[in-house]
């Protein structure tokens, strides 16, 4: 409620009193504490060096021996859902995230759209005096509004921001990503050739949005939430970081999980007598295929050498990254705030199985459903990690990354719900370098800092009555090693798998998640683990326990009509996609696209993918004119329409698979001319690629044709969106550089027409959408 008027109103200003405070901004008290909370992507308990881990986090290490390690803090088991949790404190159904933005049906829990009544834990602290800023992964933007032209209302200065940097998918190209600022989309600010890296682009728009603050209300302190791309694919990092592994995960993931494992107990992490879980440990039919691991000794010795670099890269990735956090870290020690700064690092949920058994080069290639080859990806050893692949480590490295547990990211076992969460407060935390065990959930992140910032949670907000917060606050865990959790209760749900944890028991249905396409929830099978001394889950004792096995179900299911959880959805990808939100098509199936205009993101661009299609541009061409009429996608697969060299020339990048696939023409020399392409599908490969014929119009004239296959996935996980005049980020084509614009001439619009085939092959691109997250 806004503060009365105190003044004095007469007719005379002179005889008038103001009052200034009704139209001040509220102030922080004095000596309120700045909040960082720094949240990671795809990382397992194991993976890091705080908690015994191979992977060497100095910054982690710093503020760890200066702070907590929790050792039973817990997530949703994927990305989306886990950071509406930190959003808005809010269970993610609760949030309409029970799965990622992509993929959202038009359920209560599953709709992508955080209700008002769930207000951000960032308007509840700028109205109570601090500045707020998002740096990196959004990924809580609906998938309704992610293009340039859609309703920027739940995009981040909407929800309590005052300023937003970062992307606003699941992942995004580390060399090239795909940046917006505030509401709007941008171009990176320089390239990889001039050392840039998002890791390092973050870090520097962080310190700066806090020295802009400081500099001008020096007084006030602000909330940075801080999301790197790290650790989710692409994994990309610069050389340097990656020659420092080289060798350190020569002996294999089994191996790993087995020297981890002793540390861990090591240094308290894990109680004496933990005991590894299998490497394979579900039931034939109850899991994909897609997420099993091939044993170690069963590779052949270049497919050792290629796992093995590509755990390197993912562990110089991460690295890197704590390396551009330690200069924000160092800048706040410099500038005197370090010590009242709460700093929460963190990730979002266990290290990523969607890099399948065998790992991959080009993720693409995976989601496109088209086979990847180990002897091109041999080829590609040297180059993992760099602008020319797009690569994830296979799926025996998730398993080791989130040791000791039971499989990974999307399931409700501890494998996808157990992370690393260090605590760092020196001006509120006496205790110094210990080890925190009490059970605790990314929902009990909200309650933490509002206490510790003397923010009580408001019952309305914008007039609207909110919901109360589910979790509890950790605060009293400060200095208190042994206190008791005070959490008694934690429901699980993800996809389709599901598990409830309540005073130190925990159960777990053994269901895996989409696409199993299995059903018949009523007939699951609900493992029983007593957690509190059984950590790793590695022994279910449902059939000695039926009674107690009960009690746990009937607590999961009064938690799920609690909080908005059911209908349980486990659909295979064809049902699946029949729920999800679908952009209208216009009725004659046609788009039309100008220059001068933003890149159009995948999902509301034209899909050419695996359809029968035509693109034809309208152009003023001169003797002079070359560049890119239009494009869409990478080097990882895409297209491009452009002039060069006097040639009109159509590119097909199939999923980076050399060689380009190029069709060309003399371009026109002056005047004004429709030129574009047509492709008509006339079938399909043995891996469901598209195939058909390619057909390069000058006005009414074929000018030249080809046969081509075009791919079936998205052309970019994120990002990459369709062009007019230019060529975004990293380009489609090798015959020319970043951005190519278009000069010598005019581009009047673009048109495409996919009204002959509207096919769209259902499992690949929810195959993509999957990876995304």
């Amino acid at each position: 409620m806004a503060k009365k008027f105190n003044g004095v109103i007469k007719l005379d200003v002179r005889d008038s009193v103001p009052d200034w405070d009704p139209y001040l901004s509220v102030k922080a008290p004095e000596g309120a504490p700045n909040v960082l909370v720094i949240l990671y992507d795809d990382t397992g308990l194991a993976a890091w060096s705080p908690y015994g881990g191979r992977i060497q986090m100095p910054t982690m290490d710093r503020l760890a021996k200066n702070g907590l390690t929790y050792t039973q803090w817990h997530t949703t088991a994927l990305c989306s859902p886990t950071r509406s949790t930190f959003l808005t404190g809010r269970n993610h159904h609760q949030n309409g995230y029970a799965t990622i933005s992509e993929s959202a049906t038009g359920f209560p829990g599953y709709n992508g759209h955080i209700p008002l009544e769930n207000a951000s834990i960032a308007t509840v602290l700028r109205d109570a005096g601090w500045a707020t800023f998002w740096v990196g992964k959004n990924h809580n933007v609906p998938v309704d509004s992610i293009s340039s032209g859609s309703s920027r209302k739940e995009w981040p200065l909407a929800q309590g921001f005052d300023r937003f940097y970062g992307f606003v998918g699941g992942e995004t190209n580390q060399w090239y990503p795909d940046l917006a600022e505030d509401n709007r989309y941008i171009d990176q600010p320089y390239s990889p050739e001039d050392g840039y890296h998002l890791s390092k682009d973050l870090a520097d728009k962080a310190i700066g949005l806090i020295r802009d603050t400081k500099q001008s209300e020096p007084a006030e302190p602000w909330y940075l939430w801080y999301c790197p791309g790290a650790n989710h694919a692409p994994h990309h990092a610069p050389q340097e970081y990656i020659d420092k592994y080289k060798g350190q995960f020569d002996d294999g993931y089994e191996a790993y999980r087995e020297w981890v494992l002793g540390r861990m107990i090591e240094r308290g992490i894990l109680p004496e007598g933990t005991e590894l879980t299998e490497l394979n440990p579900m039931s034939e039919g109850t899991f994909s295929p897609g997420d099993a691991v091939r044993p170690w000794a069963e590779l052949s010795p270049e497919e050792k050498a290629l796992f093995s670099r590509m755990a390197e890269v993912y562990a110089a990735f991460s690295e890197y990254t704590d390396a551009e956090i330690g200069r924000i870290v160092d800048y706040l020690e410099e500038s005197g705030q370090l010590d009242n700064t709460i700093i929460l690092y963190c990730a979002d949920n266990g290290a990523s199985g969607e890099g399948s058994p065998n790992g991959m080069v080009n993720e693409n290639v995976f989601f496109s459903g088209y086979p990847s080859d180990l002897e091109q990806n041999l080829a590609s050893i040297d180059e993992l990690g760099s602008p020319a692949t797009y690569n994830h480590y296979p799926t025996g490295w998730a398993v080791a990354f989130s040791t000791p547990f039971r499989m990974f990211k999307r399931y409700s076992y501890a494998g996808g719900v157990s992370d690393p969460l260090v605590i760092h407060w020196p001006a509120g935390i006496g205790a110094r370098g210990e080890v925190r065990n009490q059970y605790h959930h990314s929902i009990d992140i909200v309650p933490t800092i509002l206490e510790c910032c003397g923010v009580t949670m408001p019952e309305t907000v914008a007039g609207v009555e909110q919901t109360p917060l589910p979790g509890v606050s950790m605060r009293y865990s400060f200095d208190k090693a042994d206190a008791p959790t005070t959490k008694h209760t934690q429901y699980y749900e993800m996809l389709g798998t599901r598990g409830i944890w309540h005073d130190g028991w925990t159960a777990v249905a053994e269901h895996g998640p989409v696409p199993l396409g299995r059903g018949r929830f009523d007939q699951d099978r609900w493992q029983l683990f007593h957690t509190e001394v059984d950590r790793a889950e590695a022994h279910d004792l449902a059939d000695e326990n039926p009674d107690k096995v009960k009690e746990l179900v009937d607590i999961w299911f009064e938690e799920a009509e609690k909080f908005s959880v059911l209908p349980l959805n486990d659909l295979g990808i064809a049902e699946f996609m029949k729920l999800e939100y679908h952009a209208p098509i216009p009725a004659d199936g046609k788009f039309i696209y100008y220059p001068g205009t933003t890149e159009v993101q995948e999902a509301s661009a034209a899909r050419t993918q695996g359809v029968s299609h035509k693109i034809f541009a309208d152009v003023d061409f001169a003797d002079d004119t070359e560049g890119v009429i239009v494009a869409q996608g990478s080097r990882f697969g895409g297209y491009s329409i452009f002039v060069k060299n006097g040639e009109l020339v159509y590119v097909n990048n199939f999923l980076g698979v050399p060689p380009e696939q190029r069709v060309s023409a003399p371009a026109p020399k002056s005047g004004r001319h429709i030129v574009g392409i047509e492709f008509t599908k006339t079938g399909s490969g043995e891996h469901l690629e598209s195939l058909g014929t390619l057909k390069l119009h000058v006005d009414d004239e074929t000018v030249a044709e080809a046969s081509i296959r075009t791919q079936l996935g998205r052309y970019a996980l994120a990002g990459e969106g369709l062009c007019v005049g230019y060529d975004s980020g990293d380009s489609v084509s090798e015959e020319y550089g970043q951005d190519f614009r278009f000069t010598g001439g005019t581009i009047h619009k673009v048109l495409y027409d996919v009204a002959d085939d509207l096919y769209v092959d259902i499992e690949r691109e929810f195959g993509a959408r999957m990876a995304s997250d």
